[in-house]
């Protein structure tokens, strides 16, 4: 199908202008298809993941194999999508370290070497490709996730504490979270 600018207005959800391979931690949301929901259940306030979901737990934990500028924070597989606090660093050595808050939010930096390898869209498509693969090999399943992704930029400590406690306490919230589907 060709491009007609008349009907494809796909507009883009990200800081427009900001250098998205930057140091930094970022907080993710990835969404099944529709919301489906894939990985498991929720019983008693506890995420129980089925088959489907250790797949996405397992590919998520190898990410850091395929990026090694990227450590993994809290992180929670649920029944239809997948929260992750992912940390970038340069310095490889660092990795780990408390790296939070953007360091610069000035239009992009077109001197990097390395171009978009290292983004947090390159990282999050990766992770997205991987599993899907795992699903059309194994399983009668073509689509497993909604186009796109969500993220915010970690900007201090109080932010990336309060969003490892939301993490963490997603599944015991699970009946009143935007994505609860039965």
């Amino acid at each position: 199908m060709k491009y007609n600018p008349d009907t494809n207005h796909r507009r883009s959800i990200r800081l427009k202008g900001y250098d998205y391979s930057q140091e930094g931690a970022y907080f993710v949301t990835i969404c099944t298809h529709n919301r489906e929901c894939m990985f498991g259940k929720i019983l008693d306030g506890e995420m129980r993941i089925n088959e489907w979901g250790t797949i996405v737990e397992h590919c998520w934990l190898e990410i850091p194999e395929h990026y090694p500028n990227v450590s993994l924070d809290e992180f929670v597989i649920m029944p239809n999508h997948v929260h992750g606090v992912i940390i970038l660093n340069e310095n490889i050595s660092m990795i780990g370290a408390n790296i939070v808050g953007a360091k610069d939010f000035s239009p992009l930096h077109n001197n990097r070497p390395f171009g978009t390898s290292r983004t947090i869209g390159s990282i999050v498509r990766g992770f997205k490709i991987g599993v899907t693969k795992w699903f059309r090999k194994n399983t009668c399943i073509y689509t497993v996730w909604q186009r796109n992704y969500y993220e915010h930029i970690i900007r201090n400590e109080i932010e990336l504490n309060k969003i490892r406690e939301y993490i963490l306490n997603n599944p015991m919230n699970w009946e009143t979270d935007e994505n609860y589907r039965i």
